[in-house]
């Protein structure tokens, strides 16, 4: 108990010290110049275009006119009144800082949260196994307190915070969605979807997980060792006084059972979700093109890559090189890419949902239109809710140093080719192409690891079901 105390106030500690340093920072001068910068802040995420789309609304003009703002209209009406409100003696747009500090503390203790039931939901896993043993090594973690803290304390996340981007909030609605499938609050996780999906649309693929989530329940060694358990004690006593403790334990006797009663109520809630924001999008902008307008201005600006302004994505340097007639063939290839992965690796993760929306959400960070560093601080974050089963996950000090390469070139190769003119595009192309590749691997190996992991559980799920007790000592290779 006292061991545990201490590592609750360990966190809080830290947790709080986090805020109070992003609080330092927004008072720094212009904020480091954080928001200028195309790492941090995106043509979808950008706090001057909204300021600039507010404008407009207040000048009776369609925020969409021009180029400058193309995100969701509910968006604008929350942070649009925060950006012109000035406090005397305080740095611009305080408001809008101190709202997105408290969106990170939010989406950090949301994290937390979903880590401690992911963690839960494993142990009963190896209890119903009768792998108890291996949960009894003091090396194990508390996944969800470091998941919480890497996001805090990521700098990928500090400076999209402190860069007035509006990246926390699609964040945190995207946590808020795996956290709702994940404890099986189905109002909450369809709300989560339907507004980071029409905040960023990319998140439209995270239903696939989010429907394995409410029917199968959180990451689970694979369904079939569980199969493979009752079959091997079919007939047998033991078999019946096994089954009777797992529901005294409130465990389920099929835990390859689907359940298809709280994905049906997503889907009901979801709709519901979605047509109160059609109704008031469609309020906002009824004088200004109606939902037409915003659907061609929000949407279809992502789709078709209309800003080619340099980010560290890979897309904006392929079409400003292609020929106009090509241009459409690639843009179908570029987002089919995304829809090509979904399904095999549903089918070969399915037991693990959870991990699923992590590769998901990397993926589409990744291979989206514009995509900013506050994208990777989420996927990175999830990937500590995995810290036990990727412990073995090779070219970790590898791709360490190369995200911290990355972070350190790409200002310096920006300002080589925008201000000191010494280099040109590819200089900063480059560090997109890298930082491209090594989210590639860390993607590659983060699921190679992850199936390694579910094989040794296997191996050692036979053993026991031979010997009735397990007896190894030293971990499988």
């Amino acid at each position: 108990m006292e061991g545990t105390k201490k590592k609750k106030t360990r966190f809080w500690r830290w947790a709080i010290a986090s805020v109070i340093f992003r609080l330092i920072l927004i008072y720094f001068p212009k904020n480091l110049n954080l928001s200028s910068r195309p790492e941090v802040s995106t043509p979808l995420t950008s706090l001057r275009r909204l300021a600039e789309g507010y404008w407009l609304k207040q000048s009776s003009m369609s925020p969409y006119a021009g180029s400058m703002y193309h995100g969701s209209p509910l968006l604008l009406s929350i942070l649009g009144p925060l950006t012109v409100k000035r406090i005397e003696g305080q740095p611009n747009q305080l408001l809008c800082s101190l709202f997105f500090v408290i969106a990170d503390f939010i989406t950090a203790l949301v994290i937390r949260a979903t880590g401690q039931n992911l963690q839960k939901a494993y142990t009963q896993s190896f209890k119903s196994l009768e792998l108890a043993k291996l949960l009894e090594n003091p090396e194990i973690l508390s996944s969800g307190d470091i998941a919480a803290l890497v996001y805090l304390w990521n700098p990928f996340t500090i400076v999209t915070c402190v860069g007035s981007s509006t990246s926390p909030i699609e964040n945190l609605f995207i946590i808020l969605t795996l956290y709702g499938a994940c404890t099986r609050r189905v109002p909450l996780a369809a709300f989560g979807w339907v507004i980071a999906s029409h905040l960023s649309l990319y998140p439209l693929i995270l239903v696939i997980p989010v429907i394995l989530l409410l029917g199968y329940g959180p990451d689970a060694p694979p369904r079939k060792l569980f199969l493979q358990r009752n079959f091997s004690k079919s007939g047998d006593n033991f078999s019946t006084t096994t089954t009777k403790q797992k529901e005294q334990r409130g465990q389920s006797a099929e835990p390859t059972l689907f359940l298809w009663r709280p994905v049906a109520f997503f889907f009901f809630w979801a709709s519901l979700w979605a047509c109160n924001v059609l109704v008031l999008c469609g309020f906002y902008v009824k004088e200004y093109g109606g939902l037409w307008e915003m659907f061609k201005s929000t949407y279809g600006f992502i789709l078709t890559v209309g800003d080619l302004s340099p980010n560290i994505g890979v897309l904006w340097y392929f079409f400003a090189e292609v020929f106009d007639f090509f241009r459409n063939f690639f843009l179908i290839v570029f987002h089919i890419n995304i829809l090509f992965m979904i399904l095999p690796l549903a089918i070969r993760l399915s037991h693990r949902p959870y991990f699923l929306a992590f590769v998901y959400i990397a993926i589409s960070s990744m291979l989206k239109s514009y995509p900013s560093v506050g994208d990777s601080a989420l996927y990175l974050a999830l990937l500590g809710l995995f810290i036990n089963e990727l412990a073995d996950m090779q070219f970790s000090f590898f791709l360490f140093c190369g995200y911290v390469g990355v972070s350190l070139l790409s200002p310096v190769m920006h300002n080589l080719w925008i201000w000191r003119g010494t280099g040109n595009a590819n200089f900063y192309f480059a560090t997109a192409m890298a930082y491209a590749c090594f989210q590639i691997v860390l993607v590659v190996e983060s699921v190679s690891a992850m199936l390694k992991h579910d094989r040794m559980i296997r191996k050692l799920s036979n053993t026991t079901a031979r010997d009735g007790s397990t007896i190894l000592q030293e971990p499988v290779q």
